[in-house]
């Protein structure tokens, strides 16, 4: 499985490819590692001078000239490692910001069929973690090959120049090492996708726990869910500490190496002194090169890590941005439609559960300003016939059309302008009042405050501590699950659109919080093609039509009245609810 992976190479190519935006700073980098790396070469050729005219044969001037070049040195190197540092960190950062601002993007095109397949918590993780591993691949580990790679250039350079035998000890342990690197590179990149999947479910565990911690506390399952997520965390744990053993074992290699090359180097220097082939000073920059060249040596190995690990994350950040986003073919431009609905023998088949049919051949019609009620029991298809509406997902068969026009000829976005839904689940955002009802909107204060009205919440809003900018917590949780739903309806007011979908909006509600949201629902109602999935039938008594849906199939459409005469599933439905609301 892991051969049908792309290369790295490419991979980290591409990546690379989203900092060139910014060379600017990464040239300005580049130049400082270049007087970086030549700095560090310029301090160990001061070491020959050092002995030899510092020592060995003292010079006066050398008392003066030397302390002033090793501190015009420093200050050079300090000035070329701030920038270097400056320049990495922002041009990674702006990598970081433009890649969580495109697979933001990317997931929100994507279809429906994607958010049944992966967790948002996975989402999140690869937007958060992913990311941060990217910026220190593509910046972090460029700025240690570049500088500590020139480094060993330059060094190796001058050992060469200085003495080619002594330096060919250290030219043989080179092909040893590369075989370390490579073989520390594909071993990182491996564990690190493990990793990175691992950080997803750790996030998605984390947040179920979180989010139910309701439930959590009253069944006593905080040590079962402490337990599941040791689990997860125990495994991360295993996979990081197999990145730090690779890692420490490669850095430990690479010293030994250096060690035999460092032991052969003062054997050999030795004996080229005793012919006088070498001075004292020479030998000491040589050795001070070679223990130059050591540490650069174990950066470069060590850098395999963060490389792997960068390109596993930007191969699960590409595979998203790869991805195929909703299907958007239509050229048709639609202003503001009528709003006449028809289902013509509409199947759907989930692509999660190929062989059963969610929806099996279903045909009606629903025109502007008529309510058409959806009922059934649990599992029925009721959720799954709305949701082809707004095209979230699309039929396996069969055609819907609005105003004559099959959906996916009109625009998507023009498509989705005519449709306001508004569901059981109200999802609203940690900001204020305002903010939420005017939801992606420019209304004006006169447009919210009428929006509210018309959805019976503004009494609730003035008396709320800043009225319109009042914060609400996350998905409303300040909030009464009533209030909630009427800042949702507020907002389906002021989009003012043709088509209104409600999926048992009322159904969670308390009696006196029902009565106000169904008053709301009342004024909204009008002049728009309204499909309403009802869990209450009571609700629905004045609807137009009522469709009856079991098992996928259409199976009694008419009016409450016609169908209870019926004496079918509705009839059955409507006296099971009918005996509970009597019991209670």
């Amino acid at each position: 499985m892991s051969d049908q992976r792309p290369a790295a190479w490419p991979i980290y190519r591409r990546l690379l490819g989203h900092s060139w935006r910014y060379w600017p700073l990464l040239a300005l980098a580049t130049a400082a590692m270049v007087v970086e790396a030549i700095a560090n070469g310029i301090f160990v050729q001061l070491m020959q001078p050092l002995v030899n005219d510092g020592f060995v044969d003292p010079k006066p001037e050398m008392a003066v000239f030397l302390p002033l070049a090793i501190v015009g040195l420093f200050l050079m190197r300090g000035v070329a490692s701030f920038v270097t540092d400056y320049g990495m960190a922002r041009a990674g950062r702006s990598v970081v910001r433009d890649l969580r601002e495109q697979v933001l993007g990317k997931f929100l095109r994507l279809p429906s069929t994607h958010y049944d397949t992966e967790s948002v918590p996975a989402m999140v993780s690869r937007l958060n973690f992913d990311t941060e591993q990217v910026m220190q691949a593509s910046t972090d580990a460029l700025k240690i090959m570049v500088t500590d790679g020139l480094t060993i250039v330059y060094l190796l350079a001058l050992m060469l120049l200085t003495s080619v035998k002594v330096s060919l000890a250290m030219l043989l342990i080179s092909p040893l090492i590369g075989v370390i690197v490579w073989y520390v590179g594909k071993r990182y990149r491996r564990i690190s996708r493990g990793i990175q999947d691992g950080m997803g479910g750790l996030a998605q565990s984390a947040e179920q726990s979180l989010a139910a911690q309701q439930d959590v506390k009253v069944h006593g399952a905080q040590d079962f869910e402490r337990s599941r997520y040791s689990t997860l965390a125990n495994r991360m744990l295993r996979l990081n500490m197999k990145v730090e053993t690779t890692r420490a074992g490669a850095s430990a290699m690479v010293q030994t190496l250096a060690a035999f090359a460092l032991a052969a180097i003062v054997w050999v220097a030795t004996r080229e002194a005793l012919q006088g082939r070498i001075d004292a000073g020479e030998f000491v920059k040589l050795m001070t090169a070679m223990m130059g060249i050591i540490p650069s040596l174990r950066r470069i190995t060590s850098v395999q890590a963060i490389i792997g690990r960068g390109v596993a994350a930007a191969e699960r950040l590409f595979s998203i941005l790869d991805s195929q986003e909703e299907a958007d073919h239509g050229r048709v431009p639609l202003a503001r439609a009528r709003g006449e609905l028809v289902f013509e023998h509409v199947t759907l088949r989930y692509e999660r559960d190929p062989d059963r049919l969610a929806l099996d051949d279903i045909s009606f019609s629903a025109r502007p300003g008529t309510v058409t009620a959806i009922v059934g029991r649990s599992g029925s298809g009721k959720t799954s016939l709305v949701r082809l509406v707004p095209r979230f997902y699309q039929p396996s068969a069969g055609r819907i059309t609005l105003d004559g026009m099959a959906l996916e000829d009109y625009r998507l976005a023009d498509l989705r302008r005519q449709i306001a839904l508004v569901g059981q689940r109200v999802m609203l955002f940690d900001d204020t009042v305002a903010t939420n009802i005017a939801y992606a909107s420019d209304a004006t204060p006169e447009q919210l405050r009428a929006a509210a009205e018309a959805a019976n919440a503004l009494e609730f809003i003035e008396r709320l501590p800043r009225q319109f900018e009042t914060p609400i917590g996350e998905n409303g949780s300040l909030l009464s699950g009533g209030q909630r739903q009427r800042l949702a309806i507020a907002r389906a007011i002021l989009r003012d659109a043709p088509i209104l979908i409600l999926d048992e909006a009322t159904a969670a509600l308390d009696t006196e919080s029902e009565r106000l949201v169904q008053d709301a629902l009342d004024k909204l109602m009008p002049e728009r093609t309204t499909l309403v999935i009802a869990h209450r039938l009571s609700t629905i008594e004045h609807a137009d039509q009522v469709l009856v849906l079991d098992h996928g199939k259409l199976v009694e459409q008419g009016t409450h009245a016609d169908l209870l005469r019926q004496g079918g599933l509705y009839a059955h439905l409507h006296g099971m609810q009918f005996r509970e609301s009597s019991a209670e």
